[in-house]
């Protein structure tokens, strides 16, 4: 499945592809986004139909080295003795229902957890956060699949997720964590923060009072703004910045 010809803040070549998802792994890392689980991935710049994402190894401490190639059927294009993750299949079903999609995050942020386990709607309060998307829906395994170890591990489970996500960008995971998508990296990682700040904002507001939620056209609006190269790179300077790698 062919990827747009130009996305927002898309890395320009292989090398700096790998590089990004590298950096993305360790930023998030540091934000509290990804811990020792959790993974990125992008779609491979020259290829778009397949896509880049490390072996198993704790996101704070992936490099370049770690970076592997798989098809839109999850397999390795060159297989070895690396461990991959078991839900590589949440980034495979998105990239192959979404041409859009440039980059993928699965988490377990701490400020999203309460959203995963009550009924209550994460929705955008504030500028920044509108940039997880206006709507952010809920996949329940339960619905399709019944008890499981809640892992995203087939085929199945992926392409139900990535239905759930539909034109969306965010999708919270019942019990389990988020995925987030991104049309670059760098656009994936500026998603993925400030969803998390969004969340940790609408959790402590509800403590004191109503939540007031952005309209959709300021949800609209403010996610237009601030998804802007010129605001997206001067948020990567800095996270980079502090998330050197070998």
């Amino acid at each position: 499945m062919p990827a747009p010809d130009h996305d927002p803040g898309k890395a320009a070549g292989l090398s700096d592809c790998v590089t990004e998802i590298a950096l993305a792994s360790r930023i998030l890392a540091r934000e509290g986004i990804l811990d020792s689980f959790g993974h990125v991935s992008a779609r491979h710049p020259d290829v778009g139909s397949r896509y880049l994402m490390p072996r198993v190894r704790a996101a704070e401490l992936v490099t370049i080295e770690d970076v592997l190639e798989f098809d839109l059927d999850d397999e390795l294009v060159s297989p070895g003795e690396a461990r991959i993750f078991a839900e590589r299949s949440i980034h495979g079903a998105i990239y192959r229902a979404r041409p859009d999609v440039m980059a993928v995050c699965h988490h377990h942020a701490p400020s999203f957890m309460p959203f995963c386990t009550s009924d209550a709607r994460l929705v955008p309060v504030f500028h920044l956060g509108a940039t997880m998307g206006q709507t952010v829906p809920l996949w329940d395994s339960q619905d399709e699949f019944g008890d499981t170890n809640l892992i995203v591990s087939t085929r199945e489970q992926g392409n139900s997720l990535a239905r759930t996500l539909a034109t969306n960008w965010t999708v919270l995971m019942r019990g389990h964590g988020a995925t987030v998508a991104g049309r670059s990296v760098r656009e994936l990682v500026f998603r993925a923060i400030y969803g998390a700040r969004n969340a940790e904002v609408q959790w402590r507001a509800a403590q004191i009072g109503a939540v007031r939620s952005l309209t959709a056209n300021e949800a609209a609006s403010a996610a237009e703004f601030n998804l802007t190269p010129f605001a997206m790179d001067r948020a990567w300077e800095q996270w980079s910045r502090g998330a050197t790698i070998e």
